[in-house]
């Protein structure tokens, strides 16, 4: 079958999925099957907070441990490729997330003897480097896949970012305090080996936070499948039960796993409403410029905060 991607020689084609908590493929059950068509597959559906357009792939539950994910899904080669042609486009939302994830990152240095070396795992344009260096941590480093990301950096930050995605021996053992995850877990192909690589990496005593979304939130229980969440680009969904879980099984202890509090723009909850897409369209550029549009709202809509520590 062929598709309308910009992924080179690569044909995209879904691959099966398991449990990252219970390994197992087939205990599971439907939960929404899936709306997309492989031609459907182009950067753009793996952009920052585009649009919800109710593009996704097969969702199930595991029948043991309850976590949601996509099954199947896209092949890892030809997701690396969409997520490195896909672009920055969450610039006029970084007031809100300034506040949501700086909140985050003093929560995080409470955790820590030390703030010494950070590691920021899907930095965007490197803006959570930049609050963490205004915080007093020592020094940071980023990993981000997107070259139009990457190049939306700050001068002084852009030599920070390594350009790919994370992958195993990329850093030294015992090389960084606090690992960061911010909306990153809900779009990895295998989250426990990310972890696990995060913990190799880490010393003993530091920490490890995760911010993502939250499939037993009210919003997500109300809106089901016109969620936002639920979306091409998500592989696995978490509840907190499932997130600690996740993260005991990669060897951490979970200091906190709770819903978390986010600082918006009243255009950018606009924006996740799940309302016509002609009308958004229509409406949301201009709402977007108003005094209403621009206002900052703070409210708890459907994310949650998990900390962490490697034992020492």
């Amino acid at each position: 079958m062929s598709a309308g991607t910009d992924t080179g020689a690569r044909s995209p084609s879904l691959r099966a999925t398991r449990c990252a908590i219970c390994a197992t493929t087939d205990r599971a059950d439907e939960v929404y099957p899936a709306t997309l068509e492989l031609a459907d597959l182009t950067p753009a559906h793996f952009s920052a907070r585009r649009v919800p357009d109710g593009v996704h792939h097969r969702i199930v539950r595991c029948r043991s441990c309850g976590l949601v994910r996509s099954d199947p899904v896209l092949d890892d080669r030809v997701m690396a490729d969409l997520y490195r042609a896909s672009t920055f486009d969450y610039g006029e939302e970084l007031d809100g997330l300034r506040s949501t994830y700086g909140a985050a990152l003093d929560r995080l240095a409470a955790l820590v003897p030390v703030k010494g070396a950070l590691l920021d795992i899907g930095c965007g344009s490197g803006f959570v480097l930049s609050l963490a260096l205004d915080r007093g941590w020592r020094t940071v480093r980023g990993i981000e896949p997107s070259s139009d990301a990457v190049e939306h950096a700050a001068a002084e930050i852009r030599p920070l970012i390594e350009p790919e995605m994370m992958r195993p021996g990329l850093f030294a053992a015992e090389s960084f305090d606090a690992v960061t995850l911010f909306q990153v877990l809900d779009h990895m192909p295998d989250p426990l080996a990310l972890l696990r690589e995060s913990r190799r990496i880490l010393r003993p005593g530091g920490a490890i936070l995760a911010f993502n979304h939250d499939v037993s939130a009210f919003s997500a229980r109300v809106l089901r499948e016109r969620s936002p969440i639920i979306d091409v680009e998500h592989t696995y969904l978490y509840s907190p039960r499932t997130m600690r879980a996740l993260f005991e099984a990669a060897g951490f202890v979970v200091a906190s796993a709770e819903p978390a509090r986010n600082t918006y723009s009243a255009g950018y909850l606009l924006h996740l409403l799940p309302i016509p897409s002609k009308v958004k369209h229509a409406v949301l550029p201009h709402f977007k410029q108003t005094r209403l549009g621009r206002l900052q709202i703070t409210l708890p809509l459907g994310n949650l905060s998990l900390l962490a520590r490697r034992p020492g």
